[in-house]
């Protein structure tokens, strides 16, 4: 997931995965272009509701 190796990035893309396949439990795609879509919907989360529901606790 990084270029090279950093340690940080290398941490930050491991958590990032976890955080996807822990939290946002996905049907494999059929194509690119639902990949690129699924992405998308997971971030948005992510960014959005997620930190509304960490910050409430």
């Amino acid at each position: 997931m990084t270029d090279g190796y950093d340690g940080y990035q290398n941490a930050l893309a491991e958590r990032i995965d976890g955080i996807l396949k822990g939290e946002f439990p996905l049907q494999p795609p059929g194509d690119l272009r639902q990949v690129r879509q699924m992405v998308r919907e997971s971030v948005a989360i992510y960014n959005h509701k997620r930190r509304k529901i960490q910050n409430a606790r």
